[in-house]
């Protein structure tokens, strides 16, 4: 380490700036890690209570397309959503949370009527009501996707936010103050050697006048 720093007033200077830099970055990064914490929460929570709609709305949708099963071919089953039209446009659009961008899915309508889905009016009671029960599932999963990338994005820039925090706390900042000691104690150090010189010097200069005096 010594071979690497030069023990003067003007490197002293500039790395007790260096320091104070580092420490507020420390406070803020950890007042960001802090707050991205709270917000991954808030957003832990929202997607239970989602994931739990999500699983509401599959069942009961799961029971209907079995239902409509039983009552239609599997051929016609894949005929008849063959013949789907109108699918939803899906938009993606990004919102910022503490610095990080997280996504905003929105959609059309999913929830169509039975005329609307492009089958006709032929078909059975159950296979329109596996059609609007999944059309619920999609509303819901649209829900869970937006709210768990969300949760995802934070807890990335949480792990990445503590990582920088500890880096200046355990290595940066303690390195740092370790050079500013390492600076202090050669600097004290040449003082006390400039010292003792410039006391050496005055003596010699006292022996020196008596002689001078003493010659003929």
């Amino acid at each position: 380490m010594s071979q690497n720093i030069k023990p003067t007033r003007s490197e002293l200077i500039q790395l007790k700036r260096k320091i104070k830099l580092a420490q507020s970055g420390y406070k803020l990064l950890k007042k960001k890690r802090e707050g991205l914490i709270f917000e991954f929460f808030s957003v832990m929570k929202k997607a239970k209570s989602l994931r739990f709609d999500l699983l509401h709305a599959y069942l009961p949708a799961l029971d209907a397309i079995t239902k409509a099963r039983l009552l239609e071919s599997d051929l016609a089953l894949s005929s008849i959503a063959m013949a789907v039209s109108g699918t939803p446009p899906v938009s993606l659009k990004m919102k910022n949370i503490l610095g990080v961008k997280v996504p905003i899915v929105e959609s059309g309508e999913v929830k169509k009527q039975p005329l609307e889905r492009g089958f006709g009016i032929l078909t059975s009671a159950a296979v329109d009501e596996a059609a609007s029960s999944y059309e619920k599932v999609i509303e819901a999963a649209l829900r869970v996707a937006e709210i768990e990338t969300a949760m995802k994005k934070l807890l990335k820039e949480i792990e990445k936010t503590k990582r920088r925090v500890n880096a200046l706390e355990y290595v940066v900042i303690p390195r740092m103050l370790t050079q500013q000691k390492f600076i202090k104690f050669r600097l004290e150090e040449m003082e006390r050697d400039n010292t003792f010189r410039m006391k050496r010097i005055k003596k010699k200069d006292v022996e020196i006048v008596p002689v001078i005096l003493e010659s003929p």
